[in-house]
């Protein structure tokens, strides 16, 4: 059981309520705040690191306000694709681009009266930044497609794992918004800095596992349960969930040590039993720099491979006989792929940077079937980079 020391029953009651697990003061004071201000129809703004269990609060708030009894509707700003997030949002009229073959409601029309909830915030466009900050100051909005003034009376609640101040700074998020927004802000306390709550939640997730797979309980060492406090979990309660599943499977009904538990973290973290340092939410800039690296990494081979052409070796090029059709990356490559009456494929090197980027996308897209997820994890960007890209080099 949890102890509950200089914790108020209402604190202890939500902590229940939504399975909440911990008493660190940092964790305590996150959830007293949810609760002193959801009477107090204000924005919201809940920060903290990712998997560190932001997506709790605004159900607090909503459940312990005057809207408990109205819609609670949670969006995932980042999953959804920038030409389509004002519809989601704000609805649209039918005709009012391709594909909107009948009128629909947005979130702001359908939770009329209660709580919208947007995570990752600050992945919403600049455009549609402006027509939320007007929700937030008038009420008022109007769908794609339509001139039609609608009124909405919506309370909002929004998350973030990135550094709002910073991004407004470079430009990248409306001041006005930011201010609108974060009238009230709550703090998410990072997995590490919870202390003995992981011990806490590692159990109750072992425990969780068992009683719903029926296998035999697992227990924590000492060493262990130290190993466990001292490790920086950079993917915060999520992380430390996703390990103890896979323990609570492969080791069921044993004792844990702190050695078994160090194999089941990422190895660039085992070198040392000294907390690891946290791991950095990846930028764009991040991201770009990443796929321009690989870009040239490709056209370091190509070079290597015209070469080895011009030397007379067949450098594991097709001959033109055994290729009856060329492929669809093929067809719409444009500087890549060259048919030559010699009788071999040969790779020309692409003009400049941009045309390289786009035809590392196009590999990428082929070689997993168009699955726009699958191509960003392999290229280690996110799906919002590379449906920019995709829109940007006009791959749709």
């Amino acid at each position: 059981m949890e102890a509950n020391v200089n914790v108020s029953a209402e604190v202890v009651q939500a902590k229940q309520r939504f399975s909440i697990i911990g008493n660190s003061p940092a964790l305590v004071n996150a959830v007293e705040r949810a609760i002193k201000v959801a009477p107090i129809d204000l924005s919201v703004l809940v920060t903290g690191e990712s998997g560190s269990g932001k997506e709790f609060f605004p159900k607090i708030i909503h459940a312990y306000g005057s809207r408990k009894h109205n819609k609670y509707i949670a969006v995932n700003c980042g999953a959804i694709p920038e030409g389509t997030i004002d519809s989601e949002l704000f609805g649209h009229e039918k005709g009012s681009f391709t594909g909107a073959i009948s009128a629909r409601k947005g979130y702001f029309e359908e939770a009329n009266g209660g709580t919208i909830f947007l995570d990752e915030v600050a992945e919403l466009p600049m455009t549609t930044q402006a027509r939320l900050l007007r929700v937030l100051e008038t009420g008022e909005f109007i769908k794609v497609g339509s001139s039609t003034v609608q009124k909405t009376n919506i309370r909002i609640v929004a998350a973030t794992n990135v550094d709002l101040v910073k991004a407004v700074a470079e430009g990248k998020f409306r001041e006005d918004l930011y201010y609108r927004l974060s009238t009230i802000q709550i703090h998410v306390p990072p997995l590490n800095a919870r202390g003995a709550d992981i011990p806490l939640l590692a159990r109750k997730f072992a425990s969780d596992f068992s009683e719903k797979y029926l296998t035999p309980m697992i227990r924590f060492s000492e060493d262990a349960r130290r190993v466990m406090m001292l490790y920086r979990w950079p993917g915060n309660v999520r992380q430390l969930k996703n390990v103890v599943e896979q323990i609570a499977l492969f080791n069921a009904g044993e004792e844990v040590s702190g050695s078994v538990i160090k194999e089941y973290l990422p190895s660039r973290d085992t070198g040392s039993t000294s907390i690891v340092a946290a791991r950095q939410t990846p930028s764009y800039e991040t991201e770009r720099e990443m796929l321009w690296q690989m870009v040239l990494a490709m056209k370091n081979e190509i070079q290597e491979l015209r070469g080895m052409v011009s030397n007379g070796q067949d450098a594991g090029y097709k001959h033109k006989s055994i290729v009856d059709e060329p492929n669809p990356f093929e067809v719409k490559s444009r500087s890549l792929v060259n048919y030559h009456d010699e009788g071999f494929v040969k790779y020309d090197e692409p003009t400049t940077l941009e045309d390289t980027e786009k035809e590392t996308i196009l590999r990428a897209l082929e070689r997993n079937g168009g699955v726009r997820k699958k191509a960003a994890q392999e290229l280690h960007i996110s799906e919002r980079t590379l449906y920019r890209k995709i829109k940007e080099y006009g791959l749709e």
